[in-house]
């Protein structure tokens, strides 16, 4: 694990903004839900650090305010522990993917700063979703610029390869694999189930072997 430490000179940067991560439980859950499993998709990548509620300072300059993506994924820098996302010191590499979940306390002026800050800093993709209303919206870099995505149902991410799927009132999210982002609980009961269907497999393959032993001791051995 890589810890980056704070010098004297950067102290005066501070590693929180004094705001709540979330501002409702499904806010809350929203962002877990992406950051959990964008960790989970890249758990055997080195190189590739994710965060949930981090600032991030892309220069080194009181003068600009700094943003707490609500998730944000940074490829090619090592993961670790770090109090902020001071990017003078990860090789001035800026995060490529970015995610903010909506609240009813966002206004418009925050919602077209956060924009803005992304569209300068050099974001690749840009995604937002308003669980309230069920609106999923997404923006990527072409030339210079951060273009509004046209079709986000059914749209896959170029550099993350999830894909993105909005019916019945609720945003799924799909892995490269095609497997579903899902919440801690239905993981662990996911997994509950794939192991009692081993055990069901293991019974059935013993049993079968039970009765071609029965068969063996009675009429002897198969014929070739």
């Amino acid at each position: 694990m890589t810890t980056f430490f704070r010098t004297d000179a950067d102290l005066h940067f501070s590693d929180s903004d004094g705001k709540p991560m979330a501002d409702n439980t499904e806010q809350f859950r929203w962002i877990v839900l992406i950051k959990e499993n964008l960790e989970i998709l890249f758990a055997d990548e080195r190189n590739v650090f994710v965060a949930g509620d981090l600032l991030w300072f892309p220069v080194k300059s009181r003068l600009i305010s700094p943003v707490a993506p609500d998730t944000m994924v940074v490829f090619g820098r090592p993961k670790g522990r770090r109090g902020s996302y001071k990017q003078w010191q990860e090789d001035n590499i800026a995060p490529q993917v970015v995610y903010e979940i909506l609240s009813p306390s966002n206004n418009a002026d925050e919602i077209e700063r956060k924009l803005e800050f992304y569209q300068t800093y050099g974001v690749k993709e840009y995604y937002q979703y308003d669980p309230d209303r069920y609106e999923l919206k997404g923006w990527r870099r072409q030339d210079e610029q951060l273009l509004p995505i046209a079709q986000m149902d059914g749209w896959t991410s170029p550099l993350l390869g999830i894909r993105f799927a909005v019916g019945n009132h609720e945003l799924v999210i799909y892995r490269p694999d095609g497997r579903q982002f899902l919440s801690s609980v239905e993981l662990e009961q996911r997994a509950e189930q794939e192991r009692q269907r081993a055990e069901q497999a293991e019974q059935q393959l013993q049993d079968m072997e039970a009765l071609l032993q029965q068969y063996r001791d009675r009429f002897g051995e198969l014929d070739p």
